[in-house]
């Protein structure tokens, strides 16, 4: 089930009493959530964890963060680690923005802030690393609610605090709380899908970025031959996201979330750019996989696809999924197989 609704559509309507919104996690993404929720005139502050003590120093005497482009708006309000009963009194929409390791102790200590339970909206993506768990089992285990959102689609941290054009897709088994919380990210520049395929939304966050890896490998490549590779980078995205879609039917998700917003377009744009995609082009260009992860680690980067490509792996054997290009970037990854394997057109695709 998917609606939409536009940029003008009645607050009260949906959220009657609705009143303060805390963001948790002062990283990237949690930060330019909160700039773009204030910006949409809600009560909005952001608290930063202990993790978030050298940014919160740089948001406060600079007035916005070290990996984004825009200042804070003047309106969010900014609070510490140690003012965490302050931040989550009286929330009526918690939005977690802790990364996928961090999810659970994040939800524990949100839990033991809030007296009643918010609506709590997932925007990081990926599995828990241990458990394999999706985020809104993660947060729905720890607050005790099934008000959980998760997050997904075309989402760059950057382009959400410049206010540049952004669609997503908020998912939830408690239609009401998608709802809700679809219309407050919603405005002008923002426009907002529901869906109820929760399973199908949180698996799309995982395989996309394994995809990021493989047609960054062929951006690499083609740096050091001097192709631009288009027609096999054209090709194998195609090849991505249809086996995408397969290990979401498989995984009882729907075909249509993977070859919408929360699959095909978070894929496109996490493949145009960021971390995932540098790493594959790095690779491409000669680097061995574990070399070219210490390089961007050092340079305060996480490369959530590697984890990712053990997930989907997993994910994919279990279900009895054949995905020959998401497999083939994992032996390139973790077996040795030479980055100009990836241009050897899988046989499906020579049918």
């Amino acid at each position: 089930m998917t609606s939409r609704h536009g940029p003008h559509s009645d607050r009260s309507a949906i959220l009657p009493g609705v009143g303060r919104i805390a963001v948790f996690g002062a990283g990237a993404m949690g930060t330019a959530v909160a700039m773009h929720l204030a910006r949409a005139e809600h009560d909005v502050v952001l608290w930063a964890s202990e993790f978030d003590t050298r940014v919160l120093e740089i948001l406060q005497t600079e007035g916005r963060h070290p990996a984004l482009p825009e200042h804070l708006p003047e309106s969010l309000r900014l609070l510490g680690p140690d003012r965490l009963n302050e931040a989550a009194a009286g929330i009526d929409l918690a939005i977690m923005a802790a990364n996928s390791s961090g999810a659970r102790s994040l939800g524990r200590v949100v839990r033991e802030g809030c007296d009643v339970p918010p609506i709590v909206a997932a925007i990081a993506k990926g599995l828990e690393p241990d458990s394999g768990r999706r985020m809104s089992e993660v947060y729905a285990e720890e607050l005790g609610t099934a008000r959980v959102v998760s997050m997904g689609g075309p989402c760059l941290a950057a382009e959400i605090a410049q206010d540049l054009p952004t669609a997503a897709v908020f998912a939830s088994s408690v239609h009401d709380a998608a709802l809700a919380t679809a219309d407050a990210f919603r405005s002008e520049s923002f426009m907002a899908e529901v869906t109820d395929d929760v399973v199908g939304l949180e698996y799309c966050t995982v395989a996309k970025n394994v995809a990021a890896i493989g047609l960054g490998v062929l951006d690499g490549l083609g740096k050091a031959a001097g192709f631009a590779y288009r027609n096999a980078k054209a090709a194998l995205f195609s090849l991505a996201v249809a086996e995408l879609a397969d290990l979401i039917v498989a995984l009882g998700g729907r075909k249509e979330t993977a070859q919408g917003l929360a699959g095909l377009g978070d894929t496109l744009v996490t493949s145009l750019g960021g971390r995932n995609r540098l790493y594959g082009e790095l690779i491409g260009e000669g680097a061995e996989p574990g070399a070219a992860l210490d390089q961007l680690v050092e340079r305060g980067m996480t490369v959530e696809g590697v984890e990712s490509a053990v997930d989907v792996a997993r994910l994919a054997e279990n279900a009895g999924v054949h995905m020959p290009f998401h497999d083939q970037v994992s032996r390139v990854l973790f077996d040795g197989a030479p980055a100009a394997s990836l241009l050897r057109l899988p046989e499906r695709m020579r049918k």
